[in-house]
């Protein structure tokens, strides 16, 4: 073992292991410590109800994995990681029994939403498409980092994610309901009101997303992502500790860069950075319903039966009224759900003939109820006799999220608040967001840009950064 470590990374989740394997596969020595058992983070895979039904607690379907510019760059395929791809990326149910869907084809997309609609939704995606070779690294890029690959379509985009999703996909844009809901249920990803400004940019990247490089799951759970980031780190000559909590800086190995892929809350207390990021705000939470099913879920919308993400609003002033609640601190009565269903696709997830479900709705910030009425009273509505299905079920309101994940804090699973400047600016206005006050400590957690989503490019963009401080001494 060297004397000093080129680098060591505090946490192990998916930007905490990119950032560790972008920096050994260049020659450095790297150490991982995690807190948990086992590495992960935000993309586990568990047997949370019953024996054999395998879960993820956390991310689960992965546009921005598999369209990840860091991942394209690792030959994970060869430690495990295979993509699943569903029939249908996502439907969007509605009670007549009729569903809008976001296909892999945009035709298929588009006559979903209703001849009125149709074509404006074909001319809003056209400029972006059979683009994701460049558009992906611009959008996920860090904004420091010189100028985007394709300008003009960056700035095209740019013009339209700057604006509330309830503008860009509004009635001034699509005349019909179909159309409005299924981008407001997109931008629900942020944890935002519809209302917000930057919404729509989620949004229209999921959208793109979609056609570009589909809404794929990992085969055996997100588990399989990180495995195979680990795997790879391993090769490259790269250790990984585990039950290895760290609370202060001392307590690690000598080492030329400290990088964490924690919350700043955490940077600053085990790296003595005090207040650095004392205006760095946390987000509304979530409330996630893991299932043991004993068939599929009965959808009344045919589509929904072969998607592999179900949104469940349904009209765009339901989600943008379930949104609101959730910042504003009330408690949810009509929630928006985000549901997916992988062992649709994936058989390794559930015991013959039997379903692994999840579902979450939004809450407030450490909200201490229980949803699970009033979620289920929305899966009923849209899948009668759902309940009747439920083997075994696991709740984790914000409590229990940030019990699970020290990074989410009161329950926060973006890291993050999708407010104000703090939507682009993450988590200070900075030349280099990833660097802090101390000169050998840098952060690499979702809290950085391009921000949440299991893509490992904050890890990238970090990795970066520190192999230039390396470089330079």
């Amino acid at each position: 073992m060297p004397s000093m470590l080129d680098a060591v990374v505090v946490g192990a989740g998916p930007n905490g292991l990119t950032a560790a394997v972008e920096l050994a596969r260049r020659g450095c020595a790297v150490e991982v410590f995690e807190a948990a058992d086992t590495i992960g983070g935000g993309s586990r895979t568990e047997e949370l109800t019953l024996p054999s039904f395998r879960h993820d607690p956390c991310s689960a379907v992965h546009p921005l994995a598999i369209g990840s510019p860091a991942f394209e760059r690792m030959p994970l395929a060869r430690y495990g990681l295979e993509w699943l791809h569903p029939e249908l990326p996502l439907a969007h149910p509605f009670p007549d029994g009729t569903a809008a869907v976001l296909a892999r084809s945009v035709g298929e997309t588009a006559m979903s939403l209703g001849p009125r609609d149709a074509g404006t939704y074909r001319r809003l995606l056209a400029p972006y498409l059979g683009r994701w070779a460049t558009l992906a690294p611009d959008l996920l890029r860090a904004h420091w980092d010189g100028l985007p690959r394709d300008p003009i379509t960056w700035a095209r985009f740019g013009l339209h994610a700057l604006q509330p999703v309830s503008l860009l996909a509004g009635p001034l844009r699509f005349r019909d309901e179909k159309a409005r809901a299924l981008f407001a249920g997109l931008a629900g990803h942020a944890i935002a009101p519809t209302s917000a400004p930057a919404t729509g940019g989620p949004a229209l990247m999921f959208a793109i997303a979609a056609h570009e490089v589909g809404w794929p799951i990992p085969r055996g759970g997100s588990q399989s992502i990180v495995d195979a980031l680990g795997a790879y780190l391993r090769a490259h000559g790269g250790a990984i500790h585990v039950s290895t909590e760290v609370k202060r800086l001392d307590e690690l190995p000598p080492a030329r860069a400290y990088i964490f892929d924690t919350s700043p809350r955490a940077l600053a207390r085990i790296a003595g950075l005090g207040n650095a990021y004392r205006r760095y705000r946390y987000g509304a939470s979530a409330f996630k319903i893991d299932y043991a099913l004993s068939g599929p879920v009965p959808w009344t919308a045919p589509d929904a039966r072969r998607a592999g993400t179900v949104h469940v609003g349904p009209t765009s002033g339901e989600i943008g009224a379930a949104l609101r609640a959730a910042v504003d601190g009330r408690d949810p009565s009509v929630p928006f759900l985000i549901t997916a269903q992988p062992s649709l696709l994936d058989p390794s997830r559930a015991p013959e003939g039997k379903h692994t479900f999840w579902a979450y709705g939004h809450v407030p910030s450490g909200w201490k109820g229980d949803a699970t009425e009033v979620i289920e009273r929305q899966l009923e509505r849209f899948a009668p006799g759902f309940r009747d299905l439920v083997l075994a079920r696991t709740v984790a309101g914000p409590p229990e999220l940030a019990a699970r994940n020290a990074n989410y804090i009161d329950g926060d699973i973006a890291c993050g608040a999708f407010e104000g400047l703090q939507a682009v600016i993450r988590p200070k206005l900075a030349r280099v967001p990833y660097a802090t006050a101390h000169p050998a400590v840098y952060l690499c957690s979702s809290a950085t840009p391009p921000g949440p989503g299991v893509h490992g490019m904050s890890g990238h963009h970090a990795a970066r950064a520190v192999w230039r401080r390396l470089r330079a001494r």
